[in-house]
């Protein structure tokens, strides 16, 4: 399942990525916000979807503003591999090379048309399974065992 969500300032954006997506009869699900509410914070959509995705073995997109504050907030949830992607090569090389499950955007700093490309390339992208990619994660996925 693909997951989306997105803040006040990730809102819009989020909007025109559902549009597309269905357009693309993508199976996906909304986790908020519902509506423009310039009072939410990108840190509880954050963990919604992180958790989510990491229960699930999904992938997500989340918008903020800046991407930032939605990669942090979403990367403190166990199993989540976030990236801020602000280019298609970019996008390509996180899914390929870093098996990101949820992509983050900004909303600010990016046109709508390269985000909808990232989106594209983050969906159609598998996870390249080179054994340096693999050994590469499962020293993250040790870690996060070993921190609890």
């Amino acid at each position: 399942m693909i997951y989306i969500a997105a803040d006040h300032r990730g809102f819009r954006l989020k909007e025109e990525i559902k549009k597309w997506m269905e357009s693309e009869h993508y199976e996906f699900r909304d986790l908020g916000a519902n509506s423009y509410e310039k009072e939410d914070d990108y840190a509880d959509f954050a963990i919604k979807i992180g958790e989510k995705v990491a229960v699930e073995n999904g992938r997500g997109i989340l918008v903020c503003g800046s991407g930032a504050g939605a990669s942090i907030a979403v990367n403190k949830v166990k199993g989540i591999r976030a990236g801020l992607c602000t280019f298609e090569k970019q996008a390509r090389a996180a899914r390929n090379d870093d098996d990101i499950n949820v992509v983050c955007l900004s909303a600010d700093a990016v046109s709508v048309d390269e985000n909808m490309k990232i989106v594209s390339v983050f969906l159609a992208t598998m996870f390249g399974s080179e054994e340096r990619y693999i050994r590469r994660i499962n020293k993250i996925k040790k870690y996060e065992a070993e921190i609890g």
